[in-house]
């Protein structure tokens, strides 16, 4: 709930200066807890508060913001400390919330939360474990060579950059080698790694799967053309994730996403409050579900994170792979309204269970579209077998994905015609540039890949590596598609959002200690004007 009284407190030039910084502190110190690294024991023992009333250990520890005082909240000890000294308010450490006790309640200020915003992701981005040295991240700057780098520059001497290059298959590895092939041929992975924005000597971490992935771009990219090995990169798939380890088949989209989380976890910029990691900008979108009740017709909208979006290859219950089977078909059936009955949902305007239609869109288009064709089903046919859909589907070369989007859906609902897009047509169109097949069965299939360097396609197969036509790739059989953003929005020399955030605070800061000299300044003038009347 809103109050007056933390508005009033904080618009005294006096009072809220020394109430914010206040706040600030705790909020920062609970960060700092959080991001401590030392053994659990250690952290308990050093940093654990007590209550200043009955010295218990406190857990969720509530601290007054107009005195040093932490009590804890269900004994009542901070509430019986606000109302013995007139104290208004106390945060809890855990959130952030504050507590006011004129209202009687935890209440809610947009100044508090933009404050607890910008004081954790500071602590964060100045402790998160990409960071090589103890000093504030600088933003990306390109790199533009002196007079003194021209010369060095003009005397070296020029190696050829492959980029062609097989990779060995380790005992059914396949589905790695067409994952990794598949990162080589990214053009944002390429262009991130390639240009050192992860150095593997300053790098800190222990089985990083990031330096595995900036030796693989050199290997690839260097003048040698026999075939790489990937031991180390398979190694440390293992150590990170027990899933993938040993030398049984594995599904490539499985291993996708496996090698997605962990380079965003070991890469520079990654952080779980807002992550400017590679791989989100890279392959992060927004998924929206609409749920409209068909009694009171209230919808509710759902927004997630999506990585890649997996599609079915027939219609549901249809067992002879009806529907049509091409992306755009599977894309209509992915955002197709779904009648929902009402023992599955529960109108929280009516309150009543009713039917109700569901329907997904993309909500923010990523700059890389993964595809995935569920093509496995792990249900048991009469055999007792899981079965593998060898149904072919057709895909383009160039796809427009603004029909699927949240914003062109709901206009089409309003305006009949449809025929327009919002905003520039570059905003929806990919280009195809990388494609992974599937031959054979579950248990004992291979795959390949089809991927594109600069205007040409290449096959690969493990170590082989042969050119190929753009035909070939769309005839074959799909298992995963990845595309491209054909103009992709850079903003160069952006300040992160931390950054923006903590300037904004500092003028802020700055304001409220100009107002604060000014009430003094007013108060000796007053003073000094009352001493000239008496006299």
């Amino acid at each position: 709930m809103c109050c007056s009284h933390i508005a009033a407190t904080l618009a005294d030039p006096r009072v809220g200066v020394d109430v914010l910084n206040k706040y600030k502190t705790v909020a920062a110190w609970h960060a700092r807890r959080i991001q401590d690294t030392s053994p659990p024991a250690k952290r308990r023992k050093v940093s654990a508060p007590t209550c200043d009333t009955c010295n218990a250990t406190l857990s969720r520890p509530f601290v007054c913001l107009s005195c040093s005082f932490a009590g804890c909240w269900q004994s009542g000890h901070v509430i019986n400390h606000l109302h013995e000294t007139a104290h208004s308010f106390c945060v809890d450490t855990r959130s952030g919330s504050v507590f006011c006790a004129d209202c009687d309640d935890f209440i809610y200020d947009a100044t508090i939360d933009s404050t607890y915003l910008s004081t954790v992701i500071l602590i964060e981005e100045q402790l998160t474990r990409f960071q090589v040295v103890k000093r504030i991240r600088e933003p990306y700057q390109p790199w533009t060579p002196d007079e003194s780098e021209s010369a060095i520059l003009k005397e070296a001497t020029v190696l050829p950059c492959q980029g062609r290059r097989g990779l060995l298959n380790l005992g059914q590895t396949c589905f790695l080698n067409v994952i990794l092939q598949c990162f080589i041929y990214n053009p944002l992975l390429r262009n991130y790694f390639l240009s050192d924005r992860h150095n593997t000597r300053l790098c800190k971490h222990t089985d990083c799967t990031c330096c595995e992935m900036d030796n693989l771009f050199s290997e690839v990219y260097s003048p040698i053309q026999t075939p790489f090995g990937p031991t180390s990169f398979l190694a440390t798939t293992w150590k990170v994730s027990a899933e993938m380890s040993g030398y049984s088949q594995q599904d490539a989209h499985e291993f996708f996403i496996t090698a997605l989380n962990q380079i965003h976890m070991t890469c520079r910029g990654s952080t779980n409050i807002s992550c400017n990691c590679v791989i989100h900008q890279t392959f992060a979108g927004q998924l929206q579900s609409d749920v409209t009740c068909e009694r009171c017709g209230n919808t509710t909208s759902t927004v997630d994170p999506m990585l890649d979006v997996s599609l079915e290859l027939k219609a549901k219950g249809g067992e002879g792979g009806g529907g049509e089977n091409t992306l755009a078909g599977c894309l209509r059936r992915f955002t197709k309204p779904e009648k929902l009955p009402a023992k599955e949902y529960s109108c929280s305007k009516c309150t009543k269970a009713h039917e109700a239609v569901k329907r997904l869109s993309i909500r923010k288009l990523p700059s890389v579209l993964s595809f995935q064709f569920k093509r496995f089903e792990h249900k048991t046919t009469s055999k007792g077998v899981s079965q593998k859909i060898d149904t072919p589907v057709r895909f383009p070369a160039s796809l427009n994905m603004a029909p699927y989007t949240t914003l062109v859906m709901n206009q089409s609902s309003k305006d009949s015609d449809g025929s327009t897009y919002p905003g520039p047509q570059a905003m929806y169109e990919y280009d195809l540039f990388a494609v992974i097949n599937h031959e054979g069965q579950m248990d004992n299939g291979h795959y390949t890949n089809f991927a594109r360097f600069r205007d040409e396609w290449y096959r690969f197969d493990d170590d082989k590596v042969t050119l190929s036509t753009l035909g070939a790739c769309l005839n074959s059989n799909a298992y995963m598609c990845f595309y491209v953003k054909r103009h992709l929005e850079y903003k160069p020399n952006m300040k992160p959002t931390y950054r923006v955030t903590r300037d904004n605070d500092i003028v802020r800061e700055q304001e409220q200690e100009k107002l604060k000299e000014m009430a003094r300044q007013k108060e000796v003038d007053d003073a000094l004007m009352a001493t000239i009347a008496g006299d």
